[in-house]
């Protein structure tokens, strides 16, 4: 924990309230008691989740704007990264965790729950059909996605949720300049484009990540996202 802080601060230049430490904690503790029943995640080490999962999520604040109110829909969140620990820092932020694999919804309803997290909705559905909901397209000031598909496919689940003026962030690891160069038509077919790419290493050699915003100038064709599947079997191209 103490390494962990350390390195937000130098890093990211934050400091952890005792409150906020607390939530990060119990967090630690939940994800790793479900672990043992329901396989969440490959990394069981609680120094590796403190990095590859806590500060992972958290490095979005490189380019999230924080100065509440905002509202944020997390597309593919898997155990509630990197949602729940960007909503630990921005307590205002109105959250979407959005999780097509039940037993993994199921944990992040049991630890926003546990951790009396407020304003954050848990939708156990796809991406297609969460961006075809009124309630939801187009609601949203910022979309993520953590390492969840290629470029293109990921604009698709991501822009239609999100407002004009808006942007979406992709999560990637190393990701090619020929995958880059070959989303700019699905940005564009989405109503947005190319705002940023932001590359660095974790602390404590623990990789290589990069950050891609796409920023949302108009509305998205009502007919996108196209029917659950399609976008991943052919990508806008």
């Amino acid at each position: 924990m103490k390494s962990f802080e350390t390195a937000l601060n130098n890093f990211l230049g934050i400091s952890l309230s005792s409150k906020q430490k607390s939530l990060f904690d119990s967090y630690l503790e939940l994800l790793l008691e479900w672990n043992k029943k329901v396989n969440l995640t490959s990394i069981t080490d609680p120094e590796e989740i403190w990095f590859k999962h806590f500060f992972d999520s958290l490095t979005c604040l490189r380019v999230v704007k924080t100065e509440p109110p905002f509202s944020m829909a997390d597309i593919g969140t898997g155990a509630g990264f990197p949602g729940i620990p960007l909503k630990i820092m921005i307590p205002e932020m109105d959250l979407l965790l959005v999780e097509s694999v039940k037993k993994k919804s199921d944990f992040c309803q049991a630890i926003v729950k546990f951790l009396k997290l407020d304003h954050v909705t848990v939708l156990n559905s796809r991406a297609e059909t969460v961006g075809s909901d009124s309630r939801y397209r187009e609601h949203f000031d910022w979309a993520v996605s953590r390492a969840v598909a290629s470029l293109p496919v990921l604009a698709e689940y991501q822009l239609p949720l999100v407002k004009s003026g808006g942007s979406a962030l992709a999560m990637k690891g190393e990701i090619s300049e020929s995958e880059i160069r070959s989303s700019g038509t699905a940005f564009k077919i989405l109503g947005g484009h190319l705002e940023r790419i932001d590359t660095f290493n974790l602390p404590e050699d623990y990789g290589k990540r990069t950050l891609i915003e796409i920023n949302k100038s108009k509305n998205t064709p009502i007919k996108y996202p196209r029917r659950i599947g399609v976008p991943s079997k052919k990508p806008l191209a």
